[in-house]
């Protein structure tokens, strides 16, 4: 299988790598960090500029009808340079508008404004109960037709208090619906909060809150596993590349520590080290490739078990390349004047996003034709 990028993707990829390096280096992140918005409005204009928002919205609504493998590139290199703006949140709430909506109407005009940059989206998955189950939803919609009430709690929305539609899921005579909220309705209250890795996510309280239910032929409870789904390749994306970053840091810084009168790189023992964890970075990215193959077919076990599959190695590879590279830092490695603590927190929270190891090697194991093998 070729998992070779087209001349396209790659243009697409250096152009925006090029970017990062030049205007969101490390120095220019943290202080976008420490703003009181926690994001740039000026980064948000310039890759909308650069054509990322534009990416995954359908051509009819002026997009360029991305599929997950130009997703993929795009959150490589989003990844490799730690980047807070909330566009894996945009990006996750125009697939669910792709799947759930009707593509014209409301929900055209959402995602001509998204692919404009002058919209920002947001999927409300998680529940303070529910831990990693998406089907556990207590929040509840009232009403008639296509305009319904909300009430209920959604908890570690990232990126909510920058978006300004929530697609938010709610039960609606016991049956899962899938809403648009607008971050201006009545009956909301929000309360936004930064995460250990500089991310921003919010609290969303809604109380009789005025909502649209999308009204697609695919508006249901798979469809939201479907969008989780997404979510999740973006984040394996993600840390590919920055799995890819701290390899890098961790070479570089190898080669100026001493020890015992030379550089700790030329030790046989961390060599062997960091092999290994170039090798778990490699595994991650080639399986995180199959199931960006695999998100678009139309055997839905079979894209589980490829996103699961792909969780479960990326999050093993987060952990061990973290691990072995706060290590061969020492002291430094848990610092946050160095770029590796921040990689290392990032993909800790990217391992607990839209389910951990565990929940993932469960979910593999429960779909049809996985065998147990007998003792």
């Amino acid at each position: 299988m070729d998992f070779t990028f087209n001349d396209e993707q790659q243009q697409f990829a250096d152009a925006l790598r090029r970017y990062l390096e030049k205007s969101y280096g490390f120095e220019a992140r943290q202080a976008i960090v420490r703003s009181e918005a926690g994001v740039s409005a000026a980064h948000w204009a310039a890759f909308t500029e650069l054509g990322l928002t534009a990416l995954p919205v359908p051509e009819a609504q002026g997009g360029f009808n991305g599929g997950p493998i130009d997703m993929l590139v795009v959150m490589q290199e989003l990844g490799r340079a730690l980047v807070v703006e909330p566009y894996w949140a945009t990006a996750v709430g125009i697939e669910a508008l792709r799947l759930a909506g009707t593509g014209d109407g409301e929900d055209a005009a959402l995602l001509e404004r998204a692919a404009q940059g002058e919209g920002k989206l947001a999927v409300a998955f998680h529940e303070p109960h529910a831990r990693y189950d998406l089907f556990d939803v207590a929040t509840i919609a009232s009403g008639q037709g296509a305009q319904q009430t909300l009430s209920g709690t959604k908890s570690v929305v990232l990126h909510g208090a920058q978006a300004d539609h929530w697609i938010v899921p709610a039960r609606l005579d016991g049956e899962i619906a899938l809403f648009v909220v607008a971050r201006d309705a009545a009956g909301v209250t929000l309360t936004e909060y930064r995460t250990i890795d500089g991310q921003r996510a919010a609290t969303l309280e809604f109380n009789g809150t005025p909502a649209r239910r999308l009204a697609g032929e695919h508006a249901g409870a798979a469809t939201l596993e479907q969008i989780a789904d997404y979510g999740t390749l973006l984040l394996c994306a993600e840390a590919i590349g920055a799995l890819d970053a701290l390899n890098h840091a961790t070479v570089e810084y190898t080669k100026t520590r001493q020890q015992f009168g030379q550089p700790i790189a030329r030790f046989q023992a961390l060599q062997h080290r960091m092999v290994e964890m170039l090798i778990h970075a490699e595994q991650a990215r080639s399986i995180t490739y199959l199931a960006a193959m695999r998100y678009a077919t139309e055997d839905a076990i079979e894209r589980r078990r490829a996103i699961s599959a792909a969780k479960v190695r990326v999050g093993q590879a987060a952990r061990f390349v973290g691990q072995q590279a706060v290590q061969l830092h020492g002291g430094m490695g848990v610092t946050n004047e160095v770029a590796a603590a921040h990689l290392f927190k990032r993909l800790a929270i990217i391992e607990t996003t839209l389910g951990d190891v565990d929940h993932h090697l469960a979910r593999f194991a429960a779909l049809p034709g996985f065998a147990v093998a007998e003792v």
